[in-house]
């Protein structure tokens, strides 16, 4: 047994099962019916009594939990769940983005926060949520990843980071129009977009990560005939990223640097906005991806597939993806402290 691994703890896992009108619950459900994950970590389940019968149901099997109603009578015991049941809201309708919907799964969210602010819990894997039922139940921010940034109290950068097998992307703008991406485009974004993949990785086990920096516009600018981001932007703040001793290239054009970093010639690849790495990594692994919310004092994940409105209801759901998340998120938990 190695060092890192001697030196690993039992991880204790707050498990969410997402917006209960698509696939999440059927999802969590069947990720928590693997005993290898029980035996994993110590599992707490969040979620509401409806949303966990509709999982079960889906997945054709009962869990094995072990009912609480505050999060000071949380306990583990062998080969069970511990289940911290949260307030519901009646009939969910399937397959469509309600406020009903939002309300459990920001529920849901903000317990996860709450415990993982109080030591209960060392990460939060949640499955597929639905932004659009997040904001009808009144969340302002862009994002889950914003919600839970307010929540933790955070205040330096964060970022989503999408995993496909051992390929890792972070962007340095999220979910905001395209019209607005340039303008948020700085040495300072860019930087930060870096350094904080950068640091995820070395806790995920990667010593010196390689890390593509992609450019903003069609062939990186070629020589700034099609824009002048990469000379005037990019291409300093990656100089000072190496400066600082990161293994940082680029810029690299955004139309061929995936297939470099299929090809293996990176670790992570840093993109300037959301399609630019996500049309690129979905095509390499939608189902096995994950999202892995940086910045957070706790590892939290999720798969990278949606709540999938068009197979609710159904059984069919997937659960590869979730199940990444869960191993990355217990794995980087197991390091932490």
């Amino acid at each position: 047994m190695n060092e890192a691994a001697s030196n690993a703890k039992r991880p204790r896992l707050a498990v969410l099962l997402g917006d209960p009108a698509g696939v999440g619950p059927e999802m969590g459900v069947k990720l928590l019916a693997h005993a290898a994950n029980l035996r994993a970590a110590d599992i707490l389940l969040i979620a509401d009594d409806a949303s966990l019968a509709d999982g079960e149901w889906l997945a054709g099997v009962s869990l094995p939990v072990l009912r609480i109603e505050a999060i000071e009578d949380l306990r583990f015991e062998p080969d069970r769940i511990s289940y911290l049941v949260q307030k519901g809201e009646g009939t969910i309708e399937r397959a469509q983005s309600t406020a009903a919907a939002g309300r459990v799964a920001l529920r849901a969210l903000s317990a996860a926060t709450d415990a993982a602010r109080s030591g209960a819990v060392d990460g939060i894997v949640f499955a597929p949520l639905n932004k659009h039922a997040l904001r009808m139940a009144g969340m302002t921010h862009e994002d889950e990843l914003r919600f839970m940034q307010e929540r933790f109290g955070v205040r330096d950068f964060v970022c989503e980071f999408n995993i496909t097998g051992d390929l890792w992307t972070s962007r340095v703008t999220s979910h905001v129009p395209i019209r607005d991406v340039a303008a948020l485009i700085t040495e300072e974004t860019i930087g930060e977009a870096v350094r904080i993949i950068d640091g995820a990785l070395k806790r995920a086990g990667i010593e010196r990560p390689r890390i593509a920096v992609s450019g903003l516009n069609p062939h990186a600018g070629d020589g700034g005939s099609i824009g002048m981001e990469e000379i005037e932007i990019i291409a300093p703040a990656v100089r000072r990223l190496k400066e600082e001793g990161l293994e940082a290239t680029g810029p690299w054009s955004p139309d061929t640097v995936f297939i470099a970093a299929r090809r293996g010639d990176f670790d992570a690849v840093v993109a300037m906005y959301h399609d630019q790495g996500q049309i690129a990594m979905k095509l390499m692994g939608f189902e096995r991806g994950v999202t892995l919310h940086g910045g957070l004092p706790v590892p939290v994940a999720t798969s990278a597939s949606g709540s999938a409105f068009d197979i609710a209801g159904r059984g069919v759901a997937r659960v590869e993806g979730l199940q990444h998340a869960f191993d990355l998120c217990a794995r980087m938990a197991a390091r932490a402290g």
